[in-house]
């Protein structure tokens, strides 16, 4: 009601005024509405228009060919809320301020482009996985997960009628629950008079995986293919890629495998389907006594079904949100993103989660869907970044780029154009360690044909040559035959990290964990 008469005042303000205002606010309707939908860890590799062997995601696809895949967008810091805070302000973590999920809340006070967007005439909304440790600022309207968020009944913040950050209880499933609140939001919330830009944010899928009722049992009896990494080694490489902890045979829980009660919030109605689902399926894992390596396919058959489970639900709400679209009309001009946090392990190199400078992690889904202005079944080869996201959201509103941000706005690429002096190279800096996982703390460059890579506290590097050995099985690093191309990518780390005014030492108030580092490693 307080939404209904505040547009009915604004609607006889404009019969009264004319004239006056009707040509500002026909230019502001020019400007396109962003739908940006994100989620947390999907790999390219899970998403059937970048070519996945192992799923159908038919909505994710539908952007994709109504508009540009691009095919090499790597992300900054390959983890969680850093590449968020990295999007939220067009600089790199060591600026923003938020290098490690585990570190200090993100500062709302700075400078980002909802806040920008607003000033600029934007509506913005913030609905889903938020993950900064902070409440959110720059939005006319948030509704987001409290940390993680649980994939069932999620409790999630907001504010009141009076403006106070209330936590509202929610009942279902969390993927349907936040794209209810999109589409709601689109419907009834916001002003229909004003370009908006909605970020709809995702927890899944996010590990530990929990599918949502209409998926429980999807890909039962369907062998998924293992990717050819799935028994890697680490030979070919330095000790950081054998000391990490996230293999799918020694360290999936059996929360993760889904062999233990199942979660402890979940409805009667909601347990009832999850018994039914997981029940007979672990009876039979169990008569079975799997040993050694069926044992550990097993394990992956289960692992990588939960996550496409998750997906699949994911690629259903899309799907809900671009029929809204179109059945308004709004779909004309509306550009539809959607894109991940970062890329993800399906096994490859026996692994599951993100952290490494690695293909498997460092590329992120990115496509967009913007009519009259992508050419459609588009794909971009350039080396973009989620460095450039807040700077084409403001291009895209026709607002001003702060000369402090890192990145550049993608508006040349998405209408077809390369600039002469786009980036050939990109910087890469991951920070958290110790931490879960246990991945060395390392930076490089890459120039998407040969990725050099320094894990600085070990002192050890790595080179690949992309074109030849695209598993990144075996490093190159210090052979004498790539000694010119080695020389000039370490010059380039060297001008990219000038360039984006990285410290030669972390930060202090993760610095500390370097000793911490030190120690550990003598006990091993």
């Amino acid at each position: 009601m307080k939404r209904f008469i505040q547009k009915t005042v604004a609607l006889l303000a404009m019969a009264v005024l004319g004239g006056v205002v009707a040509a500002p606010q026909a230019e502001a309707a020019k400007r396109p509405n962003v739908v940006f939908i994100f989620t947390d860890d999907h790999s390219a590799h899970a998403i059937s228009s970048y070519g996945s062997r192992i799923n159908k995601t038919p909505h994710i696809d539908r952007i994709a060919h109504e508009g540009m895949r691009f095919k090499k967008c790597y992300v900054t810091n390959a983890i969680c809320g850093p590449s968020r805070a990295v999007i939220l302000t067009g600089k790199h973590s060591h600026l923003n301020g938020f290098m490690r999920n585990g570190g200090t809340p993100f500062d709302g006070s700075q400078q980002t482009f909802p806040k920008l967007l607003r000033k600029a005439g934007y509506e913005t909304a913030m609905i889903g996985k938020w993950h900064l440790k902070s409440v959110p600022t720059g939005f006319d309207h948030f509704d987001v997960l409290i940390g993680q968020g649980p994939y069932y009944n999620p409790p999630m913040r907001t504010t009141d009628a009076a403006g106070e950050v209330v936590v509202e209880k929610n009942v279902g499933y969390t993927t349907d629950i936040i794209t209810d609140k999109g589409l709601d939001w689109l419907k009834n919330e916001r002003e229909g008079d004003k370009p908006f830009m909605l970020m709809l944010q995702h927890k899944a899928p996010h590990r530990n995986w929990q599918p949502g009722p209409a998926h429980l049992n999807t890909f039962d009896g369907v062998e998924i293919p293992e990717p050819e990494t799935l028994w890697d080694d680490y030979s070919g490489r330095t000790k950081a890629a054998a000391n990490q902890t996230m293999t799918i045979a020694r360290h999936l829980s059996a929360n993760d495998l889904k062999l233990n009660a199942g979660p402890n919030n979940l409805t009667p109605e909601q347990k009832k389907l999850w018994d039914a689902a997981y029940g007979p399926k672990n009876e039979a894992f169990r008569k079975a006594n799997l040993q050694g390596r069926e044992r550990i396919k097993w394990m992956y058959q289960r692992y990588i079904k939960d996550y496409l489970r998750c997906v699949q639900s994911v690629d259903d709400g899309i799907g809900r949100v671009l029929k809204y679209l179109d059945d308004t009309g709004l779909a004309k001009n509306t550009i539809v993103i959607y894109s991940s946090d970062q890329g993800w392990y399906l096994g490859e190199h026996g692994w599951y989660d993100k952290r490494w400078m690695y293909e498997e992690s460092l590329v992120m889904p990115f496509v967009v869907r913007w009519p009259g202005v992508i050419e459609p079944g588009s794909i971009n080869d350039d080396i973009v970044s989620n460095l450039d996201f807040a700077e084409t959201f403001l291009d895209i509103a026709g607002a001003q780029i702060p000369g402090d941000m890192q990145g550049r706005s993608l508006l040349p690429l998405l209408k077809g154009d390369t600039p002469s002096d786009w980036r050939k190279t990109f910087y890469y800096h991951y920070y958290e360690f110790p931490g879960a996982h246990s991945v060395a703390r390392h930076y490089g460059v890459t120039d998407g044909n040969y990725k050099l890579i320094h894990f600085y506290q070990n002192e050890d590097w790595e080179m690949f040559d992309l074109t030849a050995d695209p598993n990144e099985l075996q490093s190159i690093y210090g052979r004498s035959e790539f000694a010119g191309i080695q020389s000039r990518l370490g010059e380039e780390l060297k001008r990219l990290r000038a360039h984006y005014k990285v410290p030669e030492q972390d930060p202090e108030n993760i610095r500390p964990n370097q000793r911490r580092n030190r120690q550990n490693n003598r006990k091993k």
